[in-house]
């Protein structure tokens, strides 16, 4: 039931959420306000007793710490998390669901709708033809930036960018190589029409020995040259007498090869599409995140990919995931995925449900079940047909038509390059506070709110507060299809791209 002020999610919730700023005396759905309740906050349509559970979104968000009086504001004041360390979890699917051939919405015609890409030789799509430039070690970043900075633009490419990072020497173990993994998997992404590999000479991530790693984690079809036919070219800095003119040839020979290749019609079932939020409020789970879940429906139910991070803001709720794991293997990998993350925690000594922002709880979201509960609406009701882990790719054969879990963490930054690096073509990123952040590939950033929309425009593509009054995820489907034929973003236009590898381990 919804007012134009609030809004109480669910019939069973004993709580609803502010719209807009409430004040004490006002009546909503039968109820007279105690105090003043901040929009994106809650407020309690029934007495709670202590200890009771707190329930939105149909689930518990957390208990109550004391008596909470009808029309009080529910917050961190008066109640917490109900989350531990460890959970037990059970596999009981969602036979609807996880039916072959389930669509969680009719797609009335969407399934046929066509967007401008580009076809790569190995039979992947991109959606952009940008020359990228990946350093090996961070020690030539400056000159990787001079290179992307100083290079002409030629007709027929979109762009010459450079993805700096601190890594690539001095690191130990698992650490050497999920950097080595993340920067391959850059160089290999259909977005990136060609790619000038930029060495040091004397870095731990030798320009050979990635080279190798490039050709062998190259997607079906690409071959294993390590050159992949002109695609790529490595420049090791200590062996060149001017790097920046010949880095800057390199560039010209790059461009000369990608600038001839042309967008055609390709269908939306070779989309893949990330899912993330970041720095979310209190109208995250009833809006931006609400119509990113429809948009996900719709897409993945005409043959589309989608990828849901964000591993720590999945505590709370990654029972309703694993409900909607179409197999037994599925929901054991969605498990370990969940485990794993939590031992991670365990070993840095680090509580597991501490995880709400001061951004976050200020916005209105008041435990991580809160916030998870929210997140995961990105997912819709479409089923889960897979899980990836951190710097995998998304395969060739992966099934169609659902959504995949990648190992990341809530991190904006690390995420977000989590879902490049694994395949996605384009992200939508739901926010209620905003962010100028943006991933290699076009991020759609989504608000939350009318006041967000308004106030931050440069940064914001879309205002996801309109679902409360009118149908937006057509509106915003049209906007996708629109980047996906070439339509910048807020992010691309501001030039604001940028990434960051997981880190683990050891600095030497």
């Amino acid at each position: 039931m919804a007012d134009t002020k609030v809004i109480k999610i669910h019939q069973d919730d004993f709580v609803a959420v502010a719209l807009a700023p409430l004040s004490k005396g006002e009546s909503y759905l039968g109820v007279t306000l105690l105090e003043d309740i901040p929009q994106g906050h809650k407020f309690a349509l029934k007495d709670i007793p202590a200890e009771s559970k707190v329930i939105k979104y149909s689930y518990p968000i957390g208990k109550a710490t004391q008596d909470i009086k009808t029309g009080s504001h529910v917050h961190v004041h008066n109640m917490k998390t109900l989350l531990s360390e460890t959970a037990e979890y059970s596999y009981t699917p969602d036979e609807k669901v996880i039916a072959p051939g389930y669509k969680a919405v009719e797609t009335n015609g969407f399934e046929n709708k066509t967007i401008k890409a580009y076809r790569r030789p190995n039979g992947k799509i991109g959606i952009r033809n940008e020359i990228w430039i990946v350093p090996t070690v961070g020690c030539v970043n400056k000159l990787a930036e001079r290179l992307a900075n100083t290079a002409k633009v030629k007709d027929g490419i979109d762009g010459i960018h450079a993805w700096i990072h601190p890594y690539g020497c001095s690191q130990m173990g698992g650490d050497h190589e999920q950097t080595r993994t993340v920067l391959a998997d850059l160089v290999n992404h259909p977005n990136a029409a060609a790619v000038l590999v930029l060495g040091l000479g004397c870095e731990n991530n030798t320009v050979e020995k990635f080279a190798e790693l490039v050709a062998s984690r190259s997607p079906e079809g690409e071959g294993s040259d390590i050159t992949q036919n002109g695609r790529i070219i490595y420049l090791t800095s200590q062996n060149s007498t001017d790097e920046i003119a010949d880095g800057l040839a390199a560039l010209d020979k790059l461009q000369d090869f990608a600038c001839n290749n042309k967008r055609e019609d390709v269908s939306i079932s070779e989309l893949v599409i990330g899912m993330k939020c970041g720095g979310s409020d209190g109208l995250s789970g009833i809006t931006a995140n609400a119509l990113v879940g429809q948009i996900c429906d719709r897409f993945t139910s005409s043959g589309s990919k989608v990828m849901l991070t964000e591993v720590p803001e999945m505590f709370g709720a990654e029972q309703m995931l694993m409900n909607r794991c179409v197999s037994p293997a599925i929901y054991n990998d969605t498990v370990n995925l969940i485990n794993n993350f939590k031992d991670y925690f365990v070993r840095h000594g680090q509580t597991v449900y501490e995880n709400p922002s001061p951004g976050n709880k200020a916005g209105g979201i008041t435990t991580l079940e809160d916030k998870s509960l929210g997140c995961v609406q990105k997912g819709g009701r479409s089923p889960i047909k897979g899980v990836l882990s951190y710097g995998d790719i998304m395969p060739l054969n992966a099934e169609a038509g659902g959504v995949y879990l990648l190992e990341g963490p809530g991190n904006d930054i690390v995420s977000t390059t989590a879902m490049t690096a694994a395949g996605a073509h384009l992200i939508l990123f739901t926010t209620g506070r905003g962010t100028p952040l943006g991933a290699p590939v076009p991020t759609v950033k989504i608000a939350s709110n009318t006041p967000l929309a308004e106030h931050k425009s440069n940064w914001i593509d879309f205002n996801a507060f309109t679902m409360l009054t009118e149908n937006a995820c057509d509106k915003l489907s049209d906007l996708i299809l629109d980047v996906a034929s070439g339509k910048q973003t807020k992010n691309e236009a501001n030039g604001y791209r940028e990434i960051a590898i997981l880190k683990d381990g050891v600095t030497l």
